[in-house]
């Protein structure tokens, strides 16, 4: 698993810390769904089960892509949604009716924090040469709005949402704050796509964990000029996500879905010489995998 598992899974969901609901493709309608498609199966319980594999960088700032693999679970019981995402577990405890309209959602999130975790996944001899860290535990919760039927149907959404998170177990001791900015729609009764464009403000301690070279041992040790990394923004996130139904349609069956994603570095996690010496400010990940939904 990497540190980036929680943003790879967005093909089920399409937002990754916007975190709710945001794929909802095609979300429900009250009278005749397109295509023909039973507006009672768009509205009812459902199970998306989905495994993703491909190349992202082997960690936060790395110029180097590894191979992973990560699994998904999103659910909607009763009009609530809840999932799994790699690293990430949430719940959007507001029930949504569906179809064209306002939709309000909170809830929580629980993650791991993978970030530098095996020493075998770094491939940089010099990042490696530093302290491994221990998988740090991110309670917290979200707030967002979306509103569904907002440009080419009743059927496409546009959200969005702030996250807060903080770490719970003593790794970097402080907060991860993510706003995020969601669009998606149905192409047809078998393609969706869709976009999420998020960032991340941490705080001090999380960026002198995963960002600094905190002491004359670390740099003697790594090759790296000491650097003492401070709380602020530390990355935007652009990425794009497509589901193409194989069996069925989009509310049942087997689906192929890929993603692409861009990361840029911001502030000290670009400065901090895990990044500028180490490792890059420009950050891809792409994947594809299977999504079956029941």
């Amino acid at each position: 698993m990497t540190y980036r598992a929680v943003l790879l899974l967005p093909a089920l969901l399409i937002a990754a810390p916007a975190f709710a609901q945001d794929d909802d493709a095609p979300a429900p309608a009250p009278t005749s769904a397109p295509g023909g498609i039973d507006p009672e199966k768009l509205n009812g319980d459902s199970l998306r089960i989905g495994v993703v594999a491909g190349v992202t960088p082997s960690y936060e700032g790395s110029d180097d892509l590894v191979f992973a693999a990560v699994p998904g679970i999103q659910g909607r019981v009763s009009g609530i949604n809840f999932g799994l995402r790699g690293n990430r577990a949430y719940a959007d405890l507001i029930p949504t009716e569906g179809g064209p309209g306002w939709d309000f959602q909170a809830g929580p999130i629980v993650s791991v924090n993978f970030n530098r975790a095996r020493r075998s996944a770094i491939r940089d001899p010099q990042v490696r040469a530093l302290p491994i860290r221990k998988l740090a535990v991110e309670v917290g919760g979200y707030v967002g709005i979306g509103k569904q039927g907002v440009f080419t149907s009743d059927y496409d959404k546009l959200s969005v949402s702030v996250a807060y998170t903080h770490d719970i177990a003593g790794i970097h001791k402080s907060e991860v704050i993510t706003p995020s900015i969601d669009y998606g729609t149905p192409l047809s009764t078998k393609a969706f796509v869709g976009l999420n464009l998020s960032a991340n403000y941490v705080g001090d301690g999380y960026a002198r964990t995963y960002f600094g070279v905190n002491s004359p041992a670390e740099a003697a040790a790594s090759g790296l000029p000491q650097f003492d990394a401070k709380k602020g923004w530390k990355d935007w996130t652009l990425s794009g996500v497509g589901v193409v139904s194989l069996t069925g349609d989009l509310t049942g069956g087997l689906g192929l879905m890929g993603l692409v994603s861009y990361r840029r570095m911001l502030e000290d996690a670009a400065r901090s010489p895990l990044t500028s010496i180490a490792g890059s400010k420009d950050q891809w990940t792409a994947m594809g995998g299977l999504v079956w939904t029941f």
